[in-house]
């Protein structure tokens, strides 16, 4: 890995383990001698609220917080909070989206509509964005709640970097026992679906 910090984004609602993910991330990252910084915001996590969370890894890290425009990937877990961290991501920002939208409480109970025209939005404003259908490979695993793992798959796909053995070994984990086979399963999804 070069000198250059590597900032990732994990942006989606409360419920979808964002958190798990970027303990994983972090992990992975110490195991491979870097230093890393995460930084997380919660919102009204529990409510299906907005919750992000900052990654940063190199080999010597300052800050937890990625600065406007520079993150390079960005992991969605929800199509619209894509939307809403558009101040730190640019054209060069890899954008991986969970192709899949749940309504927040002011959508549900008509006070709001969910933003229309979302793909074209990603196609215009990402050199590259990857939409899968993570919660539908999630489910291929065993559950739904797999889809932060399918993603974790997918991202471990662009760094080459690192082993891919050692991303199952953090995951087999940092996950409940009960769920390890579900979620190395996941993983594999995600990293097979990422065609670059």
């Amino acid at each position: 890995m070069s000198e250059k910090v590597v900032n990732i984004l994990l942006a989606g609602v409360g419920g979808q383990g964002i958190l798990l993910t970027s303990e994983i991330l972090s992990e992975v990252a110490l195991r491979k001698g870097l230093d890393v910084k995460k930084s997380e915001v919660h919102g009204m996590a529990q409510r299906g609220g907005s919750v992000v969370s900052h990654v940063r890894i190199g080999k010597e890290v300052h800050s937890p917080l990625i600065r406007e425009g520079e993150a390079d990937f960005l992991l969605s877990f929800e199509k619209m909070e894509t939307l809403r961290w558009q101040s730190l991501v640019s054209k060069k920002t890899v954008c991986v989206v969970n192709d899949t939208e749940i309504f927040p409480t002011n959508v549900n109970v008509g006070l709001d509509k969910y933003p229309q025209g979302l793909d074209a939005f990603l196609d215009e404003n990402f050199n590259a964005c990857f939409r899968l259908d993570a919660s539908g490979l999630a489910v291929k695993a065993g559950t739904a709640k797999a889809a932060n793992i399918v993603l974790v798959g997918a991202l471990a796909r662009m760094l080459p970097d690192y082993d891919k053995s050692l991303w199952i070994e953090v995951i087999k984990e940092k996950v409940p026992k009960a769920t390890i086979g579900i979620n190395t399963e996941a993983f594999e999804l995600g990293y097979q679906a990422m065609v670059l």
